[in-house]
């Protein structure tokens, strides 16, 4: 077996939260009389964390002197309401069943808030995915190593055999970091053709693909 262990991202890997994440944004901006922000905006601003997100959908982002009051504004409303509209992509399901199936060892590393990875992964994968890794104080965030690193202590696991599964350049860029091979998928927040443009090398189109380069 080439692999023995999985490590996905959350957002745009998964689950497909992006209209959650858009009604969250935009909920802070009004209450701040910003501009809304596209669905399509929103699915360029992510992958770097919801601070840099709300930087990204903020007029002048981190330099406005309402920044901080959007950004608690999201933060609230998107505790209460982050699965309002949110469930895994078509296929995610059976292929984590099949992958635990296989005995593949399984975990979720995501630049979003912990609490919301946590709650997330009870929700929708308790039965098959056991380990998740969000965004904390004490772990840098993706694409540095330090939350795929601290995903494979908890597993008990070694990162010779691990690869990185992810749908945007940031999750190329996490697994280069860490030293391990990346699955990019196209049905997340970049296209195929931006995927490609980075460089990604093993591409899927389907959940189910997946198995194929493992």
């Amino acid at each position: 077996m080439k692999y023995e262990t999985l490590i996905f991202d959350l957002d745009g890997t998964l689950l497909n939260t992006l209209e959650d994440l858009t009604d969250s944004v935009n909920y802070a901006l009004r209450k701040c009389d910003f501009p809304e922000r596209s669905i399509d905006e929103i699915r360029r601003f992510v992958g770097n964390g919801v601070r840099k997100l709300m930087e990204r959908a903020v007029p002048d982002g981190i330099s406005n002197d309402e920044y901080e009051k959007a950004y608690k504004l999201f933060e609230g409303h998107y505790a209460k309401n982050s699965r309002n509209k949110t469930g895994p992509y078509d296929g995610v399901i059976e292929l984590l069943h099949e992958a635990k199936k296989r005995g593949y060892k399984m975990a979720i590393v995501s630049n979003k808030i912990d609490f919301a990875v946590q709650d997330l992964r009870k929700e929708f994968f308790s039965d098959v995915v056991y380990v998740a890794v969000g965004d904390s104080d004490d772990t840098e965030n993706k694409p540095a190593p330090d939350m795929v690193y601290k995903a494979i202590r908890k597993l008990g696991a070694d990162k010779e055999t691990c690869v990185y599964i992810g749908d945007t350049d940031v999750d190329l860029e996490t697994a280069k970091n860490s030293g391990m091979d990346c699955i990019s998928v196209s049905w997340g927040f970049r296209l195929r053709s931006e995927l490609e443009g980075y460089g990604a090398k093993m591409i899927a189109d389907t959940p189910m693909e997946i198995l194929d380069f493992i």
